[in-house]
């Protein structure tokens, strides 16, 4: 087989697009290939790429998975975005000016006026759909302002579409039902994330939020998905800035404190930062009660209350000055 023939194998022969005219620049060949994988226009000849660009435009069908689908192939446009209101994005700018930033002319924007109004009428049609784009692009800013990644970004979204769904979002605020659809998010895809963290990103009350929330776990049987003390340790100490040792330590500390069922009941925040100061007393790594109580967002009287409760009941000996001990 000819070096030409292996190239037409992996390439589509050129049919549209190109002026029948063309020829190689290096033989003067008209037989002209296309390379969909790189947009580019290859000699099937001497195997020279041309001059010119396809603009990366994919001419290969879908990939199929069986012979139906296969029969059926065809181009469609992107998957659609749940995190917005419709999938559609265009929008008619409000300044009056075209593609290259003229003024559009005075007779013309009466009826870009009219096209921008319709536009709009057209994309909110009722008060669900105006429901939703208020809440879409609340729900965007908060996760944005916390830094969250896709998928928590797209379970909220999902979450929160499901409440409009059934009809829950009627009678409360929507602020306070997208926060609680954050929380859910977080928890869902087993991220631990405050209330407190996401009352401050939300600005708004976490009672507040804890309320809209536990009605929607009811309503849409989200499950409990409850954190554990455990779950916090890898951040709070990355953010103080501990050594592994002590991370390790902490961890020892709640599987003792778990197997002797002290952990449930109280708050996982808490207890997480009892268990990281309890490690950092046993290990002489110097971080204060505040230092440990900001960064778990939790009051130094609490991380004193559970400090207390775990050095009593697992028979932790404190060392001294200069000594280390750990006993159960």
């Amino acid at each position: 087989m000819s070096g030409s023939e292996n190239l037409e194998g992996r390439l589509k022969p050129q049919k549209a697009g190109i002026d029948d005219e063309s020829i190689c620049i290096g033989c003067n060949s008209r037989h002209l290939v296309r390379d969909v994988e790189h947009g580019d226009l290859v000699c099937g000849d001497c195997g020279t790429v041309q001059n010119t660009k396809d603009f990366g435009l994919d001419f290969r069908p879908e990939p199929s998975y069986d012979s139906e689908q296969e029969r059926n192939v065809r181009h469609s446009g992107p998957r659609q975005d749940i995190r917005r209101h419709e999938s559609l994005t265009t929008e008619i700018d409000w300044r009056d000016k075209d593609s290259y930033g003229k003024g559009i002319p005075l007779r013309n924007r009466q009826e870009i006026y009219r096209l921008r109004k319709w536009q709009r009428r057209i994309k909110v049609a009722n008060s669900m759909e105006r429901n939703l784009v208020r809440a879409l692009k609340n729900l965007e800013l908060v996760m944005s302002q916390m830094q969250a990644p896709i998928n928590v970004r797209e379970a909220a979204a999902f979450i929160y579409r499901r409440a409009v769904d059934k009809k829950l979002t009627r009678g409360r605020h929507i602020e306070s039902v997208v926060a609680a659809s954050i929380y859910g998010a977080y928890r869902r895809c087993e991220i631990p994330r405050t209330l407190d963290e996401i009352a401050e990103a939300a600005v708004i009350d976490r009672k507040e939020i804890g309320r809209a929330y536990r009605f929607l776990q009811r309503e849409l049987n989200l499950g409990p998905n409850r954190c554990t003390p455990k779950d916090y340790i890898s951040r709070f100490c990355c953010e103080l800035k501990l050594s592994r040792e002590a991370q390790a330590k902490t961890m020892d500390i709640l599987a003792q404190a778990e197997a002797m069922e002290l952990i449930s009941g109280r708050g996982p925040t808490g207890t997480a930062a009892a268990a990281i100061y309890i490690a950092l007393k046993l290990l002489g790594e110097t971080r204060t009660e505040k230092n440990v109580a900001d960064i778990a967002g939790v009051t130094e009287v609490t991380i004193r209350n559970r400090y207390r409760e775990l050095v009593e009941k697992l028979g932790i000996t404190l060392p001294r000055a200069g000594r280390h001990a750990y006993s159960r």
